[in-house]
């Protein structure tokens, strides 16, 4: 049993705390009950698992290594872990070949939105989730939070905006003030619905790849733009409608 908050394997986990070491080492962590079940669920590749009998006194998790609870709460980002955590390689995806709903985040800074983003595209059937530009990181604890877990399944592709050029698929990217509503465009064929961030919208080399534009209503009196992930879900539940 691990038994002190300075041992070398728990400074090593809490480094995987900073983007640059996730990307670096090509890990994450999972922390608590359903974030662990489901990374198992899922076919991740197991680096490491970490459990206090303490905390979870009828858990049992194969290979798991037990540790004392305050080192747990060391290792853990939530200020009340459950009890158990895991290191997860990344997964390496692809956008698939038959693809033909596709969610593009273009330049999303906040992990929690980025997660939202994945959950929402993922309960809409969307075959995988682009994240071009990004500030947040997929695999932050709160992105994996706030997704529900749902990156450990649905593709996530890091991209850039040459890549989403050259897909095969119809661009439509939200924009603020465009000539039709996203309720007047055709998103019943193949389609990647490009979404920006909510401070500054898509930029100009990102519209200029769109091949169409759509606006969703705004009738605020001070509101002049939405969270990324409430026009993600917007579009894409609207491509669900017109899919029937």
């Amino acid at each position: 049993m691990i038994t002190s908050p300075d041992n070398p394997r728990v400074k090593d986990l809490l480094r995987l705390r900073k983007s640059r070491e996730r990307r670096r080492e090509g890990l994450f962590v999972a922390e608590g009950v359903r974030e662990v079940e489901r990374a198992l669920a899922a076919g991740l590749v197991v680096h490491s698992l970490y459990l206090a009998p303490d905390l979870l006194p009828q858990a049992e998790y194969a290979g798991a290594e037990e540790v004392a609870a305050r080192v747990l709460a060391r290792m853990a980002y939530r200020a009340e872990p459950e009890g158990v955590l895991g290191v997860f390689e990344i997964p390496r995806r692809a956008v698939p070949g038959d693809a033909t709903l596709l969610l593009v985040a273009v330049g999303i800074e906040k992990p929690g939105n980025l997660g939202a983003i994945a959950r929402t595209a993922d309960a809409a059937g969307a075959d995988a989730l682009l994240v071009a530009d990004a500030q947040a990181d997929p695999w932050n604890p709160n992105a994996i939070r706030s997704s529900t877990a749902a990156v450990f399944t649905l593709p996530v592709v890091e991209t850039t905006r040459d890549e989403v050029a050259a897909l095969p698929l119809r661009r439509v990217a939200a924009v603020v003030g465009a000539g039709r509503r996203h309720t007047e465009v055709d998103l019943t064929q193949p389609a990647a619905l490009l979404v920006g961030p909510e401070a500054t919208g898509l930029d100009d080399p990102w519209r200029a790849i769109a091949d169409e534009t759509a606006a969703i209503p705004m009738r605020g009196r001070t509101v002049d733009s939405l969270n990324a992930a409430t026009a993600a879900a917007i579009l894409l539940y609207e491509a669900v409608r017109q899919r029937g």
